[in-house]
């Protein structure tokens, strides 16, 4: 069996790939959102987060043979918790990182290196911020905004435990958009409009996470964009290109069958 570690759009196409060619597969992801995985007989979920502990346990239980690392191109503990797991338990370990495939060069775009200088960055424009970030990092923001009094806008997906981070983060319910994207650029458009937004802070999240829309919704309304940079974790065996991913992962695990073989003789 594979561990698949996703959550992202992209899950669907690796498990269903994988499940077709006769793998089992394990779809893990750390909530339990609705999320398309095929109806495939050779793939189960499992929903809850992993910690390097358990997801050693749960590799030993259900007697993986590989992880396969899909998650959001920024859950860098994930990704980094999947490589020592592999290389404590001596399994194979395959990582997929969605390309970022966007044009960051040009007037109005600002780059950062993590959360706490995009915020920095975003509040010194002194105009209001649209954050569309999700609700994991909000502090930085919600201190830069509390420390010099502009306005910030999170947009967060409409799930209780975001708008509950929020508001510990002293962020009023009213200053909060509460939907689920990716969004058009009319939609992005229209959310700037509404809050008077100035500045727009995103991730490097590519193509699927919708980042081109919010690029050009930005230009139009004359917004400031900053963008957070992926986070850099080494990892073996990592495709940008699912065709590649499940052609090594099949390579791998049919080279490992072939040499139980020889061994088994």
């Amino acid at each position: 069996m594979i561990l698949l570690l996703g959550g992202t759009s992209e899950t669907k196409a690796i498990a269903t790939r994988l499940a077709s060619a006769g793998v089992s597969v394990l779809v893990s992801t750390a909530t339990d959102e609705l999320l398309e995985i095929g109806s495939n007989p050779n793939i189960e979920r499992r929903a809850g987060r992993l910690d390097e502990t358990a997801m050693a346990a749960l590799v030993r239980e259900r007697k993986i043979r590989a992880i396969v690392d899909a998650t959001h191109p920024y859950a860098a503990v994930v990704r980094s918790t999947a490589v020592h797991v592999a290389e404590r338990l001596h399994i194979a370990y395959f990582g997929y990182v969605r390309p970022g495939g966007v044009d960051f060069h040009g007037e109005g775009i600002h780059m950062a290196p993590d959360h706490e200088a995009a915020a920095r960055l975003a509040f010194s424009f002194g105009r209001p911020v649209l954050l569309t970030t999700g609700a994991n990092n909000l502090v930085p923001y919600a201190n830069e905004s509390s420390r010099t009094g502009i306005p910030l806008v999170p947009r967060i997906l409409p799930r209780a435990e975001s708008i509950r981070a929020c508001l510990r983060a002293g962020i009023e319910k009213e200053s909060i958009i509460s939907a689920k994207g990716p969004f058009s650029v009319e939609q992005n458009r229209a959310h700037i409009r509404r809050c008077s937004i100035g500045v727009l802070v995103t991730k490097d999240s590519g193509e699927a996470g919708g980042v081109p829309a919010k690029l050009e919704a930005a230009r139009q309304e004359r917004c400031e964009v900053v963008i957070v940079k992926r986070p850099h974790v080494p990892a073996p065996h990592t495709h940008a290109s699912i065709e590649d991913l499940v052609t090594d992962i099949m390579g791998v695990l049919q080279q490992n069958a072939l040499t139980h073989r020889r061994r088994g003789r």
